[in-house]
């Protein structure tokens, strides 16, 4: 399965950010295995989601979801 946009871009401020998958999950109050889920593109997150996301990791939710125009 492709990974999608949304999912490559969770990941990559998480780590930007200096979080783990386990410290990252722990602040939104979900599992490991739904934020690995949620990165590998194999689920894809509700708009609460993102808007939990994004406050965590102190960037605006259009930072996940932007499309970049061509």
């Amino acid at each position: 399965m492709e990974k999608s946009s949304i999912a490559q871009r969770i990941r990559a401020f998480r780590k930007l950010k200096g979080y783990t998958q386990s410290e990252l999950a722990d602040l939104l109050g979900v599992s490991i295995a739904i934020l690995g889920a949620i990165e590998r593109g194999t689920r894809k997150p509700d708009n609460k989601m993102i808007q939990n996301i994004s406050q965590v990791l102190n960037i605006e939710p259009e930072e996940l979801v932007a499309v970049i125009a061509k």
